[in-house]
């Protein structure tokens, strides 16, 4: 049953709220037999019952679809544990500071894991008055360029779109920078300290 939701998934939540098969049909307005079909992977619930079963269940839509539950441990505000989400059919960039199920353009988005940069994506950071002037060498064609530059505060964040044939540069306030992440539509997310 993977087609748009687990019946593992369904059974695995369903017992998690200590409800029977029966109780779980009641609440949708099915039969037992059925919640036992989507649960064994004979059958699929109808598009129109995805909804209502989330609530039934108590996980969002896209949790459901996606097959895992989010147990957001996060209980206190900290941009060090910022998770950045690519969309690699439009190109949206999406954050969280902690746990999240993203979704964009129809497909789940896992977060993105930061590498060190590396000598094909070096990072240049000049102070000039109160801001971090940032340049990375990298071509910037339209098969091949630098996203996005990102600089993260203890407060918050703040990112510079770039473009192809543009330049691949920003100015970041200095005040508060701890890291600044940059993404490389083909090698993916890097991540540099301030110092």
């Amino acid at each position: 049953m993977n087609q748009y939701v687990t019946g593992a998934m369904i059974r695995r939540l369903r017992e998690e709220r200590k409800m029977t098969q029966q109780q779980l049909a009641e609440k949708m307005m099915v039969s037992d037999k059925a919640v036992s079909k989507w649960e064994t992977g004979r059958g699929y619930p109808d598009i129109s019952l995805i909804e209502p079963l989330a609530d039934a269940l108590g996980v969002s839509i896209i949790e459901l679809f996606s097959g895992e539950s989010v147990n957001n441990t996060n209980r206190a505000f900290n941009m060090r544990r910022i998770r950045l989400h690519v969309c690699p059919i439009c190109g949206n960039v999406i954050q969280s500071t902690g746990e999240a199920v993203i979704s964009c353009c129809g497909i789940v988005l896992p977060a993105l894991e930061a590498e060190a940069g590396d000598e094909a994506h070096p990072l240049r950071i000049e102070k000039a008055e109160d801001e971090y002037y940032v340049t990375i060498a990298h071509e910037m064609s339209k098969a091949h360029y630098i996203s996005f530059i990102l600089a993260v505060r203890d407060d918050g964040c703040e990112m510079k779109k770039l473009y192809p044939e543009g330049n691949a540069e920003a100015r970041f306030r200095i005040s508060r920078t701890k890291e600044l992440y940059y993404y490389c539509n083909r090698h993916g997310l890097f991540r540099a300290p301030v110092r």
